[in-house]
């Protein structure tokens, strides 16, 4: 039911039930705000997005309180405008000034308000805050002194990640966000998903960057540097060079690399194919000896973290299989290197991630082999772009080349790693045609619900029955796990994914608080899924290569040696 409000002498339609916000911003007038989420309770903290209503003495917070009938309000009356100033001068008074050098430079929507309100000098002198900057964790660096207290990082990591690292310590003028007993990020309960960098308004919560030790590498001639691109980079950094959002740009970024002076660069869609094919096989051989079962998918590192830390008991379902980066750092180590005739230990290899706490995941003591990382550097999405953009490369004006052999041939199964329920419906497909050799049709999967509202589907593969789960994201993930371990829903693999939507929305991802973004890359994926040639791993000719040449197997002792890693509890302060 619609009703009519006035806003800035102008009638508009609002929605019955909807906050002043909502109506707002659906009939195109902007407020600004730095507390407000989508999709979650509005706490009007920030009192950035108050407006004045008439018939009130106070000006209102748009973001928590309902539209009434007749309602007629100011957005940016002289009142209203010089209180947003105040808050954005109060905001700064003990902010630090080192914007030029701040990794959210150009990005920072507080620095973005102060311009918006020409902030342009400081009005109010206060103490800075004097809590150190934590660099403990391999993903994420902390600078307590430019957090502004929005709370975005407290309510995103307990409200949508169910994992609850932050929280308000304190009160008053002396509050400040922390950890539990105010312990290091390294040593919290934090899984490194980066959701907390991807909502923080201010450089308060980076990534940890590695784009020095890279430059590095490639400068010096004594080592052989490589990369590898993860399925959803291509699909998500065009519009961060002036080209359409929805353009594939894999072949683009291929060039690219090669430019700045990476020696090769691989596809880490292949290494996907090769993960489809063991836990396939692996996921049969659990379910023929009715063990471990449900599988529970570790291509996710946060999820794997998460796994370790809360549900120890449940390690054993975790898929041995190694994540796609850590199968393409290890065959490149101990396969590829052989065949070009390079020492291993020459070689460096750096991983091209949506996902922070895949920084955590090439440091595990569990991922080396002959003591040798099987991946040296993870750069972010992000730093990605930085580092195209700091050499100067013109991707607008660059023809597109293929990845190198021998991981340059990819299924579009292994693409589909890249968005929430891909590596589920990868695995399907390897399943079904390594029982039916024929591959598995949209008409041959049943779209199911479980309990409380996970996805799920069936297929029937020569008389054998299996059930998958796709859990999208953390949130009321204590739930449903307990629901999708139930004997009686009879699930046979579950995957999850930390991130929303999957690795489309990775803590690494080029900022935006835009959903519509996140769905249109996991379209564009889709689409890429839709139109290739070759949909199933088992038809990959690069994936036979490498078991011919190299692994001899599925599930062979060699795939487990170089292929398959183990997981242990961890005990932290949750």
């Amino acid at each position: 039911m619609n009703i009519t409000i006035e806003v800035n002498n102008r009638s508009i339609k609002a929605k019955k039930g909807d906050t002043i916000l909502e109506a707002l911003r659906q009939n195109g007038i902007r407020v600004p705000t730095l507390c407000n989420m989508a999709h979650l309770t509005p706490t009007g903290a920030c009192r950035l997005c108050v407006v004045e209503v008439e018939g009130y003495d106070n000006l209102l917070t748009s973001c928590s309180h309902i539209v009434e009938e007749g309602m007629k309000i100011k957005t940016h009356s002289p009142r209203v405008v010089r209180a947003r100033k105040t808050i954005v001068e109060l905001l700064l008074d003990n902010h630090p000034d080192d914007c030029l050098y701040c990794e959210k430079n150009g990005s920072c929507e507080l620095q973005d308000l102060a311009v918006e309100l020409h902030v342009r000098e400081r009005k109010v002198l206060s103490k800075s805050f004097s809590q150190k900057l934590d660099l403990s964790s391999p993903s994420i660096v902390r600078d307590p002194a430019k957090c502004i207290l929005c709370g975005r990082c407290v309510r995103i990591c307990d409200e949508v990640q169910s994992v609850s690292t932050f929280e308000f310590i304190k009160r008053g003028c002396n509050m400040y966000v922390g950890t539990t007993m105010s312990r290091d990020l390294n040593f919290s309960n934090c899984i490194g998903c980066g959701q907390c960098v991807l909502v923080c308004p201010t450089g308060a919560l980076t990534e940890r960057q590695n784009i020095a030790e890279v430059i590095d590498a490639i400068n010096n001639p004594e080592i052989v540097t490589v990369a590898q691109i993860a399925p959803s980079i291509s699909v998500s950094i065009a519009s961060e060079f002036g080209m359409k959002a929805t353009k594939d740009i894999n072949g683009i970024i291929y060039a690219a690399l090669r430019k700045i002076g990476f020696d090769y660069v691989f596809d880490t869609s292949v290494a996907a194919d090769i993960s489809s094919h063991e836990m396939a096989q692996e996921l049969l051989d659990r379910k023929e000896n009715g063990e471990s079962i449900p599988m529970l998918s570790s291509c996710c590192p946060a999820w794997v973290k998460f796994v370790e830390q809360w549900y120890p008991n449940r390690i054993n379902l975790l898929s041995a299989v190694k994540s796609p980066q850590q199968i393409m750092g290890s065959l490149v180590r101990n396969y590829f290197s052989k065949t070009v005739g390079i020492n291993p230990s020459n070689i460096f290899s750096v991983s091209i991630m949506p996902c922070l706490a895949k920084k955590f995941e090439a440091q595990r003591e569990e991922m080396t082999t002959r003591g040798l990382s099987d991946v040296d550097s993870v750069i972010s999405t992000r730093e990605l772009v930085r580092l195209i953009k700091l050499y100067g490369i013109d991707m607008q004006n660059i023809e597109t080349q293929h990845a190198d052999k021998p991981f340059n041939i990819r299924s579009s199964a292994g693409k589909l790693f890249g968005i929430s329920g891909g590596a589920a419906e990868a695995i399907a497909r390897m399943i079904y045609f390594r029982i039916t050799s024929k591959e598995l049709v949209d008409k041959n999967i049943k779209e199911e619900r479980i309990g409380s509202g996970v996805k799920a589907f069936s297929f029937k593969a020569a008389g054998h029955q299996f059930r998958f789960a796709i859990v999208n994201g953390l949130k009321n993930i204590h739930e449903i796990i307990g629901e999708v371990l139930k004997p009686e829903n009879e699930i046979d693999f579950v995957e999850v994914m930390a991130c929303p939507g999957g690795c489309v929305n990775g803590g690494g991802q080029p900022f935006t608080m835009d959903e519509k973004s996140v769905k249109q890359r996991a379209k564009i994926i889709a689409e890429i899924d839709e139109a290739d040639g070759i949909k199933c791993a088992a038809k990959n000719p690069s994936v036979h290569a490498v078991y011919e040449e190299f692994l001899e197997d599925v599930g062979s002792e060699k795939s487990k040696k170089f292929l398959y890693t183990r997981y242990s509890p961890r005990d932290v302060l949750l």
